[in-house]
């Protein structure tokens, strides 16, 4: 089953974006580009996924799963 998750994206003062999942307590990840963003959440994601299936722990089930990417500049 594919499940789409909100992503947050805050600017930094320096460059660049920090990327927060709110679904998934302590996903975040960073890049200096949108499409460096997006590339690095989804893995972020997945390796987050992982964690959880190898650690035999359910996905959190949340109101924040979404059908959207939020970008906040």
């Amino acid at each position: 089953m594919l499940r789409r998750f909100k992503i947050i994206l805050e600017p930094e003062s320096e460059g660049g974006f920090s990327v927060f999942v709110p679904a998934l307590p302590g996903c975040a990840t960073q890049g200096g580009t949108l499409e460096e963003c997006l590339k690095n959440a989804k893995e972020a994601v997945e390796l987050y996924i992982q964690s959880l299936i190898e650690d035999k722990i359910s996905l959190p089930e949340s109101d924040v799963l979404m059908e959207e990417i939020e970008v906040t500049v």
